[in-house]
This record gives structure tokens, C-alpha cells and sequence, in this order.
């Protein structure tokens, strides 16, 4: 009798560890599907290309903007896969055990620049441009954020250009709106539609059709660089829906796929 207890209990706690194995390997881990993007924008020498082909169209198009004399001109750019590399933050975060929060890695200040940008923004601090660094980056965020552009060697670094999220603010529109009211803005950069105005929570489908209807503005006033790490390209995939779990994101994106079907 005694035997056969010990042998019932083996099995039970085989099952049971068949089952934890089991529920382990079905864990979605879409940090780990981020591999191919980061090592893209890490070793990849066509991105470092996409950067340096924005950044001199950008030195181009400001050129020609300032030969037209505006008025108070001004640069408007994006912070993040735009001036400066958050890969590094990106990859440790595909080691569950070595993962830091965006917050942690913004506040170490170390983060490197772009290729590129600070070139870009150096010559455009040259031509008497005004320079505004809007950012979806919390307003506490603001002194690591300061010493970490001053750091990479960018110009007009100060509370009054580095425009960050206040509390409860949604999207850049308003501080967009702010910097137009006195100056001329002559060129925005972004790796994000949202960088630009007319894109916020559109589905999709909407993305696509917008970009197709304001295709001579890319290139002319409107310069985006490559990101396929995050973004809201993805969170249009997910209807921008922030409850949804990993299993709910990982299947929208294989039912967002266009297959080839013979």
C-alpha cells in the first residue's frame, strides 16, 4: 500500500511539472521577438545610412527654408531613435533577468547619439535656428534629460527648449502649437508619426491612408527615421488598447500579417 501511495504521488508531481513546463514554453515573450529589430538598428548599416540620408535631406531643406528669410525659424525634433540610441536598454531588456524600466534607463543618462544628429543640430544652431527638443518624455524626466543632451554635445539644451510631457497632457500638439506661436517651424524629425501633427490614434489602416495623402511633405518639411523597436505603428496594431495581454498581442500580430498565398 505504502508502494503504491509513493508511486501515485510520483505521478502526480510529474504532472505537475509537466504542466508548469508546459504553461512555461506557452509564456508569450514578445521582449524576445524584439531580437531581429534591435540587432537591426545595432548592426545594421543601413540604419546608420537612414540617419545620415535624414539628417543631410534635413541640412538640404533648411538651407533652402532659410534662403526665403522666415521669420523667427525654428527646428522642431523628437528625443528618442531620433537624436539619441535607446537600443542598448532595448536588448538588456531581452534577458528577463538583466531588464530595466524606461525610467531607469532614462535616469543613468546613458544614452549615446544618433548618426548624424548632432552634426545636424550643431550647423542648424550655426544658422541662427532656433532648436526645440519636444518629447513624450516625462516632465520629471526633464534634468536627466538636459544632462544627457548636454553630454552628446547638442546645442540649446535648456528648460526652455527641451519641451517634455506635462502631467496629463496627451501628445505633443499643444507644445507643438506653443513653439509655432513664435517662431516659424521650417522642419520637424521624428521616428514616430506622432512626431508630426494629423497622426495621433489612428487605426491602422488610417496611418497608411494619411501618409498616402500627405506624401510631399516626407523629405521636404517632414524627416522620420527608421524604429522598429516600439512605436505607435505597433499600438495601432494593438487598437491602442493598453489591457490587452502578451497572448492578445503576439495573435494580433500574426493576424496583421499580409501572407503570400499561391
Amino acid at each position: 500500500m505504502k508502494k503504491i501511495t509513493i508511486f501515485i504521488a510520483t505521478i502526480v508531481v510529474s504532472i505537475s511539472l509537466l504542466n508548469i513546463k508546459v504553461k512555461a514554453q506557452n509564456v508569450v515573450n514578445l521582449s524576445e521577438q524584439n531580437t531581429m529589430s534591435v540587432l537591426w538598428i545595432q548592426k545594421s548599416g543601413e540604419a546608420k545610412a537612414l540617419y545620415y540620408q535624414g539628417y543631410n535631406t534635413g541640412r538640404m531643406r533648411l538651407d533652402e527654408a532659410l534662403a526665403k528669410k522666415p521669420k523667427n525659424p525654428a527646428v522642431v525634433l523628437d528625443i528618442d531613435e531620433t537624436i539619441v540610441d535607446n537600443s542598448p536598454l532595448f536588448a538588456a531588456n531581452l534577458d528577463p533577468m538583466n531588464s530595466f524600466s524606461w525610467e531607469e534607463w532614462i535616469m543613468m543618462k546613458k544614452a549615446k547619439p544618433l548618426p548624424g544628429a548632432v552634426d545636424f543640430l550643431k550647423y542648424a544652431n550655426k544658422k541662427g535656428v532656433d532648436i526645440y527638443y519636444i518629447s513624450n518624455r516625462k516632465e520629471a524626466m526633464k534634468k536627466a534629460t538636459i544632462k544627457n543632451l548636454k553630454q552628446i554635445g547638442a546645442p540649446q539644451v535648456d528648460e526652455k527648449h527641451v519641451l517634455l510631457m506635462q502631467p496629463n497632457e496627451k501628445g505633443k500638439e499643444i507644445r507643438r502649437q506653443s513653439v509655432a506661436a513664435t517662431h516659424q517651424i521650417v522642419l520637424f524629425f521624428g521616428d514616430n508619426l506622432n512626431d508630426f501633427s494629423g497622426f495621433e490614434k489612428l487605426s491602422v489602416s488610417g496611418r497608411m491612408d494619411a501618409v498616402d495623402r500627405r506624401k510631399t511633405e516626407f523629405g521636404k518639411k517632414l524627416i522620420v527615421f527608421p524604429n522598429p523597436m516600439y512605436g505607435d505603428w505597433e499600438e495601432a496594431i494593438y487598437h491602442y488598447d493598453v489591457k490587452k495581454t502578451e497572448a492578445d498581442k503576439a495573435k494580433l500580430r500574426k493576424e496583421s500579417l499580409e501572407r503570400f498565398n499561391p
